[in-house]
C-alpha cells in the first residue's frame, strides 16, 4: 500500500468528524455476543495459523483503536483493551483509508509503516477487514497478524471475510433489538399516558356524577324523607332509595357491583331490603309480594351468586 496524502488524510478525518456514530456511543455489546466473537477469533486464528486475531473496536470522538476482543493464542501479544491512536501509520487506519480488505505482507519493506506501534511486537504481516453498522457507520476492524509472510493466512482471506459477515449480521441484530426497545419504551410512555389520561377521566366524571346527586336528587329526598312517615311501605322505599344513594355516592364494593349485574331488577331490589335486614315477610309486604314469590326470587338471588346451604345471604351481601 502507498503513503497516505495530505488530501486523504484531511477526508478520514473529516469523516471521523460526521461519523461520531450515535450507535458506538449508545450500544453496548453484550457478554453473550462477545463471547461468540470470541469462538470467532480463536477459531480464525487456528485456521488463518497465525498467532494473532483480532475484533479492534473504533471509538469516537477520541480517535482511538481499542483491542476489543483477542484469540486465545500461543504467542499472542494483544490484551484486550489495549488501545492505539488511530493515525496514518497504523494498519487499522489503512483498512478505513481502503474502505475494504488492507493486506501488508511485509510491514518492514514499507516505509508507509516505519512508525507502526505493530511493529514493536514484530508484528509485519497483517490482514483486516472494517466492520461495520447497519447504516454503514463505523465498528472497527477484524484482522489476523502475524511476525512473517504467511501464505496460509493470504489463502484464508475468503475464509475471514465470511467471519465478518457472521459479526455485522450481529451488530444489526443488536440495532434491531436496541430499535425495538426504544419502540417499546415508548409505547409503554403511550399507555401511562393514557391509562392517566383515562383515569382523570373517569374521576372528573364521578365527581359531576355525585355533583348531580347531591344537587339535585338529594334535597328531594330529604324532603320527601320530612314529609313520610316512619312506618308503611312508602318509609321501607324511601329508605332503599337513601340506602342506593348511599352507595352511589360511597361506591359500593367492587365484588358486590360485578354481581348484582347478574340479578334482576326485582332481584336486585329484595337484595337491598336483605342487606337492610328484612325478613321475607317484610320484604313482601314491601313490595306487594307474597311470601313465596320472595323465596322464590331469594332462592334465584343465591344460586346467581354461588352460595352454598350453610351461607347466610345477609352476611354475604354485608361482606360485600
Amino acid at each position: 500500500m502507498g503513503g497516505v496524502g495530505q488530501s486523504h488524510r484531511t477526508l478520514l478525518s473529516a469523516a471521523f468528524v460526521i461519523g461520531c456514530p450515535a450507535m458506538t456511543e449508545l450500544l453496548e455489546t453484550p457478554p453473550e455476543t462477545v463471547a461468540v466473537w470470541q469462538r470467532v477469533v480463536d477459531l480464525i486464528a487456528r485456521l488463518a495459523q497465525v498467532p494473532a486475531s483480532l475484533v479492534m473496536r473504533t471509538e469516537f470522538p477520541k480517535h482511538t483503536h481499542t483491542v476489543f476482543v483477542s484469540s486465545r493464542t500461543e504467542g499472542n501479544p494483544y490484551d484486550v483493551g489495549r488501545e492505539y491512536e488511530l493515525n496514518e501509520s497504523l494498519y487499522g487506519y489503512g483498512v478505513f483509508e481502503n474502505d475494504g480488505e488492507l493486506v501488508v505482507e511485509d510491514a518492514t519493506r514499507d516505509p508507509v509503516w516505519a512508525e507502526n506501534v505493530d511493529l514493536d511486537d514484530g508484528m509485519s504481516f497483517y490482514i483486516g477487514y472494517p466492520l461495520k453498522w447497519p447504516d454503514g457507520e463505523s465498528f472497527g476492524t477484524i484482522c489476523v497478524l502475524d511476525r512473517k509472510r504467511n501464505e496460509h493466512a493470504l489463502h484464508f482471506r475468503e475464509g475471514l471475510q465470511a467471519f465478518v459477515g457472521i459479526i455485522e449480521s450481529n451488530l444489526n441484530s443488536l440495532v434491531e433489538i436496541a430499535e425495538r426497545a426504544r419502540e417499546l419504551k415508548e409505547a409503554n410512555t403511550a399507555l401511562r399516558v393514557l391509562l392517566s389520561t383515562a383515569e382523570a377521566a373517569q374521576r372528573e366524571y364521578g365527581e359531576r356524577i355525585l355533583q348531580q346527586i347531591y344537587t339535585l336528587v338529594i334535597p328531594h329526598v330529604e324532603k320527601l324523607s320530612r314529609l313520610v312517615g316512619t312506618d308503611g311501605a312508602e318509609r321501607e322505599y324511601l329508605d332503599l332509595v337513601e340506602a342506593n344513594l348511599g352507595t352511589l355516592t360511597s361506591s359500593l364494593s367492587a365484588r358486590l357491583t360485578l354481581e348484582f349485574q347478574k340479578l334482576t331488577t326485582t332481584e336486585f331490589e329484595i337484595a337491598q331490603l336483605v342487606m337492610r335486614g328484612k325478613s321475607t315477610k317484610d320484604i313482601a309486604w314491601v313490595l306487594s309480594r307474597s311470601t313465596s314469590t320472595i323465596d322464590f326470587h331469594r332462592n334465584n338471588i343465591r344460586a346467581k351468586l354461588g352460595l352454598s346451604r350453610n351461607q347466610n345471604l345477609r352476611t354475604y351481601l354485608q361482606v360485600g
